[in-house]
């Protein structure tokens, strides 16, 4: 590649050749609000990595922008010393999330040693303002309950008046022209989009709560699109990353059960250390010492926070059903992957109805599902709802269908028998955010927006 440069008073100047890692979302993001239209630097690639099939695709001209008429490359992140070598980089941008430091420091080795420099990008750098109020709900990791925190505060807002828009942190695993921007109202719209399981995961409960909800992968046409359906934006997090527009309410949910990775995960201790408010989730089923851990953490992160309490409940179709039977339980596919968890609502609901034993579904797993326990091993004897696609949905109903259980115990957020044929009897669990004490949500939304009047 020849070294290209660009004018400044007259004088031509290299450009600053750059490459993005990514997961298909904060990297989009970044380029979009901070590299897209300027000359200074080259984007040379993205690097994708943690979801299938992005790798050996482009960022479309319909996204790249002026500078990139061809689009812009997307490579495995295996692939990164050799680009940094043949492309001579001169620095390499981490854009993805729900990293344990010690990952993120490897990474900055490799990238180092290569020859270049290595950089995190900010709030100033990423973050948009809106014209609305924004309310942002975040975690320190991926599985601490954002998405019941979230539907919670969108009921509040609704009950008081306010018309709710939902903005989800991006998942644009497909065709990246038709996902610019995204506006969801029913369940037509998860068809029309032809959403992935990790997808409908987090919009189906929305919708089913008749929540307007946007995404994508330009997160400023997605905000001026909103902002013309709302009279409050509430921006709904994934992983434990930042949010992608200046919030006027910060909420950051804990987990105790993984009490000490709020100060050892990137970006999550910067979320806490950001925090309005924290809260402090599923108190009913975790340790007092790791309570106790993670409040001492909370004091000295973030000492100027409102501190608010909280169970996540759960709700089972037919509870009677689990006593004595062997069970498959279909856990959340991302808590399990990269949020490290070895078990979720399902198994919280066999153990507490009483089932006889939880079926290894990892003998029975076909394709990418059995690529999926090699890749995370600690997921021990549970089934990750994976589905990035139609070939892996369909790999996942036929390793749930080889497993000889007497029940499916289902503790996804979405209804998975709509998409999945399963040929055994299957029950759903459910959970939602239950305050517990004072402050709670509503009263520090109600002085929040009394304030801001």
């Amino acid at each position: 590649m020849s070294n290209i440069k660009f004018m400044v008073g007259g004088t031509s100047v290299n450009k600053i050749k750059t490459i993005i890692m990514g997961a298909a979302g904060r990297d989009f993001h970044n380029f979009n609000v901070y590299f897209r239209e300027r000359s200074e630097y080259e984007i040379v690639a993205f690097t994708a990595t943690q979801i299938p099939d992005i790798a050996g695709r482009k960022y479309p001209v319909e996204l790249s922008g002026s500078l990139y008429p061809q689009g812009i490359p997307i490579y495995s992140e295996e692939e990164l010393p050799a680009l940094i070598n043949k492309y001579q980089i001169d620095q390499v941008i981490l854009a993805y999330s729900d990293l344990p430091y010690n990952y993120v420091m490897s990474k900055a080795s490799i990238v180092l040693a290569s020859g270049a420099d290595f950089r995190l990008m900010g709030p100033k750098s990423t973050m948009l303002k809106s014209n609305l109020p924004v309310i942002s709900v975040c975690a320190v990791r991926t599985g601490c309950g954002k998405s019941q925190t979230t539907r919670k505060v969108t009921e509040i807002l609704k009950k008081k008046g306010y018309k709710i828009a939902v903005i989800r942190h991006p998942m644009p695993y497909g065709d990246l022209r038709d996902q610019i921007w995204q506006r969801y109202e029913n369940y037509d719209d998860l068809k029309r989009y032809e959403c992935t399981i990790e997808e409908m995961e987090e919009y189906e409960p929305h919708i089913d709560r008749g929540n307007i909800l946007y995404a994508g992968v330009d997160y400023e046409e997605i905000l001026r699109r909103a902002e013309k359906d709302a009279d409050i934006i509430v921006w709904d997090g994934g992983n434990n990353d930042l949010p992608f527009y200046k919030p006027d309410l910060h909420i950051v949910v804990t987990d105790p059960h993984r009490a000490g990775h709020e100060t050892s995960y990137y970006p999550g201790e910067a979320n806490l250390r950001m925090a309005d408010v924290v809260v402090i989730n599923k108190i009913d089923t975790a340790s007092p010492d790791k309570i106790n851990l993670l409040r001492e953490n909370i004091h000295q992160l973030a000492s100027e926070a409102q501190l608010v309490e909280a169970a996540s409940p759960l709700t089972v179709d037919h509870p009677e059903l689990i006593r004595g039977k062997k069970v498959l339980v279909v856990e959340d596919g991302p808590t399990l992957t990269h949020g490290g968890m070895q078990y979720g609502a399902g198994v919280v609901a066999a153990r507490k109805y009483g089932a006889k034993e939880l079926v290894d579904p990892r003998r029975y797993s076909v394709g990418s599902i059995s690529d999926t326990f090699v890749k995370y091993p600690d997921i021990g004897i549970l089934l990750p709802a994976m589905g990035y696609g139609e070939k892996q949905i369909k790999e996942l109903e036929t390793t749930i269908n080889a497993i000889e259980c007497d029940l499916v115990i289902i503790g996804t957020p979405i209804d998975l028998t709509r998409i999945v044929k399963i040929n055994k009897k299957s029950i759903r669990v459910k959970y939602d955010l239950q305050e517990i004490g004072r402050p709670d949500l509503k009263e520090i939304l109600d002085q929040k927006i009394k304030d801001r009047r």
